[in-house]
């Protein structure tokens, strides 16, 4: 190896770690956009693993849960938070090197992780004594009261503290839906994530499959009887069955989510609108609980009304997401 590629690699090992754990103290330090900046965690992992390899890019994942471990001083639910992230990155790597499809490459590389997520939660349990479900209540009751606090510091309207008071008052509902809310956030990172790299990946001329243009996916349409199924089950009274149900509409509902957003993309694209229009737009959604239930009734009855129109004449090669 040349002096010159040694220390291109040698840049990379120590710029990777360093841009990753700068994500992260913007994370930990900013309250509420913080969250939303822990979302790029995996991008850099995703993309040092491209440009270096395996056995050169887990280096920069590791270091980086090394430094993160020592800043918040031990193995907490954080730290799972974070350590998540990173193999969520890495992950995405492992399965866009095989040229999957896009559905494959998300799949695996969420079920991937949320197995790993599985496995360290069981194994925390066990060596802490405590059960699942006791230390999940323990960590959402923390964060409650926390946020509950930032929001008096911040002087959020008192309507807003109350719904909080209440809402902790019912930790117990949010534990049932935790394996959901997991698989439904691990998905839109997921999903993040690849539309980010896309364009990073490619100006680096670093592989990355040919998709297509991402505004023309849809949902496999046997999810429909998933949604449908899940609906019924939600009359049977039998408290366990129930569980099923909810956690597994909420996850399929998110799938449509993902077609609905495609749907929106397809139509600003078709009316060419300025790219800052584009990105305070999809804020528009993300922010405003109302329209993203719109986005997701738009992608569940995409599988009826074909919106885009696919499947016809009508031109689409142009599109692109």
């Amino acid at each position: 190896m040349s002096k010159a590629v040694q220390g291109e690699l040698t840049k990379d090992i120590i710029s990777g770690p360093v841009i990753v754990v700068l994500i992260f103290l913007i994370s930990i330090f900013l309250p509420i956009i913080g969250f939303f900046f822990s979302f790029l965690i995996p991008l850099p992992i995703l993309f040092y693993r491209a440009k270096l390899g395996r056995a050169n890019g887990i280096i920069i994942p590791v270091f980086a849960i090394i430094l993160m471990v020592i800043i918040l001083g031990g193995l907490t639910f954080d730290t799972a938070y974070f350590v998540g992230l990173v193999l969520i990155g890495f992950s995405l790597s492992e399965f866009i090197e095989k040229n999957l499809s896009v559905e494959r490459t998300v799949l695996y590389a969420c079920t991937f992780v949320l197995a790993g997520a599985v496995v360290g939660l069981f194994f925390f349990s066990s060596i802490s004594g405590t059960s699942v479900s006791a230390l999940i209540s323990d960590y959402l009751r923390k964060n409650f009261e926390l946020t509950i606090a930032l929001y008096e510091e911040l002087g959020m309207p008192e309507e807003i503290i109350l719904m909080m008071s209440n809402a902790m008052g019912k930790i117990h509902y949010f534990v049932w839906i935790i394996p959901a809310l997991v698989t439904t956030f691990t998905l839109i990172v997921a999903w993040i994530s690849l539309l980010l790299a896309r364009p990073i990946l490619k100006n680096k001329h670093l592989f990355f499959p040919d998709f297509g243009s991402l505004n023309l996916w849809k949902a496999p349409e046997y999810l429909v009887w998933g949604v449908i199924g899940c609906g019924v089950l939600l009359f049977v009274p039998n408290t366990a069955v129930k569980i099923v149900a909810i956690n597994g509409m909420i996850v399929l509902l998110t799938i449509y989510f993902f077609q609905g957003i495609a749907i929106v993309s397809f139509f600003l694209e078709k009316k060419r609108l300025p790219r800052m229009l584009k990105v305070f737009i999809y804020c528009f959604i993300a922010m405003q609980q109302v329209f993203l239930i719109i986005v997701v009734g738009v992608g569940f009855f995409d599988i009826w009304l074909n919106f885009r129109k696919l499947g016809t004449n009508y031109n689409n090669d142009q599109l692109q997401t």
